[in-house]
């Protein structure tokens, strides 16, 4: 839970324009009544240093129905490529039987 509220300390943050620092996401969720160990704190000011998050996030927002289209329609067209591939060696292996003379309940 405690990433959770991290996390939104440090999206006010961000909203309000400040530096995503250790002693600021401390200090949100202080102000919020919530008990959260330093090392949350610490983790996330690292990994967000020199970051602008809102950027972040709206890159994520742009890239998202683009990239999920572009996913569908490559994944229909392969399944449509495997179906006819599937057909061709279908009908090659009933060729091959009667070339034989037999079948498989001959």
């Amino acid at each position: 839970m405690s990433d959770a509220i991290i996390s939104y300390a440090a999206f006010i943050l961000a909203d309000a324009g400040l530096d995503i620092t250790s002693e600021n996401l401390l200090s949100v969720t202080k102000a919020a009544g919530a008990s959260v160990e330093n090392v949350w704190a610490d983790v996330y000011a690292k990994a967000l240093e020199g970051k602008d998050l809102k950027e972040i996030l709206s890159g994520f927002h742009n890239a998202g129905p683009a990239a999920g289209a572009a996913a569908a329609s490559g994944a229909a067209a392969s399944g449509e490529a495997a179906t006819e591939a599937a057909a061709e060696e279908e009908a090659e292996e009933e060729e091959s039987d009667a070339d034989m003379g037999f079948g498989l309940f001959d």
